[in-house]
């Protein structure tokens, strides 16, 4: 797959998950680098302690970039819920979910050993 369809691939499936909680926010940031890319997305919808936890996990999930390979043409397919996070899980380097103080942001990296994630972060609003 290519980096621009697969950049697209991604931002589908995430924004598919995040709009089936209805938030009337969406924020997308994309930040690319010759060896990984950092995907930010914060909404507006608060989520439970436990849903965080889930999301997390199915992000966190060992790479399988077969199963990432099979499942990539199913981008826009009636996926829902941690089914459309595990098949973001199997492609992402790092993923991780916060709560905001109104929303959810999840961030995503993706990219060689050579990329440095934590020189593309969103930085979180101070109080």
């Amino acid at each position: 797959m290519k980096t621009k369809e697969y950049i697209m691939h991604l931002l589908a499936e995430i924004s598919n998950y995040v709009l089936e909680s209805h938030p009337s926010r969406m924020v997308i940031s994309l930040h690319q680098e010759a060896d990984g890319l950092h995907l930010c997305v914060i909404d507006n919808h608060e989520r439970p302690d436990a849903e965080l936890k889930a999301m997390s996990k199915a992000l966190n999930t060992t790479v399988r970039p077969e199963m990432s390979e099979y499942y990539g043409s199913m981008a826009g397919s009636d996926l829902v819920g941690s089914a459309r996070l595990n098949l973001i899980g199997w492609q992402v380097k790092h993923g991780d979910v916060t709560r905001t103080d109104k929303g959810t942001k999840i961030d995503l990296w993706l990219g060689s050993d050579r990329f440095d994630s934590t020189r593309f972060n969103m930085p979180d609003k101070k109080k």
